[in-house]
């Protein structure tokens, strides 16, 4: 069990929300569901718990109720491999939710996103602050973030 597990609250979609995550991302799982019973305070059979796994990262989503949204001030950030992992991800989470500038995205349930192909951490490290510079002039023009576009930024071409 790891240290620290992200909590999701949700009103009533955290088993959807749950089963649209597992199937975006490919080494993702439910491990452990639980549902109201006659006790309540939820509709009994409803979920009142779900755990999942997205490439090792442990959450929990519960149906809390309407109490509660999400905003962007908490996001979470993929780091990806690939121009075509960033391209599959960007357009997955963001069906049904709202695209937004530099690599973020709000998903359909709300929840906010950050596709970040894993060059950027890189660049955005060197000791150069002309190169730093570049890319992220580079980074503040883009919506989703382009690997290509990035290496050109970093190399002053």
């Amino acid at each position: 069990m790891q240290k620290i597990t992200p909590s999701l609250w949700f009103d009533n979609t955290a088993e959807e929300a749950v089963n649209f995550y597992i199937s975006v991302f490919k080494k993702a799982r439910i491990t452990t569901i639980t549902r109201y019973g006659k006790e309540g305070p939820g509709q009994e059979g409803v979920v009142r718990t779900i755990a999942f796994e997205i490439d090792g990262q442990e959450f929990l989503a519960i149906n809390g109720g309407p109490e509660y949204k999400f905003t962007p001030a908490i996001s979470f950030a993929v780091n990806c491999e690939s121009q075509n992992e960033v391209d599959e991800l960007w357009e997955k989470l963001s069906e049904g939710g709202a695209k937004d500038r530099c690599g973020w995205l709000v998903d359909k349930y709300g929840m906010s996103w950050q596709i970040v192909p894993e060059v950027l951490m890189q660049y955005m490290n060197d000791p150069d602050p002309v190169k730093q510079e570049r890319v992220m002039s580079a980074v503040l023009q883009m919506d989703k973030l382009d690997i290509k576009t990035l290496q050109q930024a970093y190399a002053g071409s």
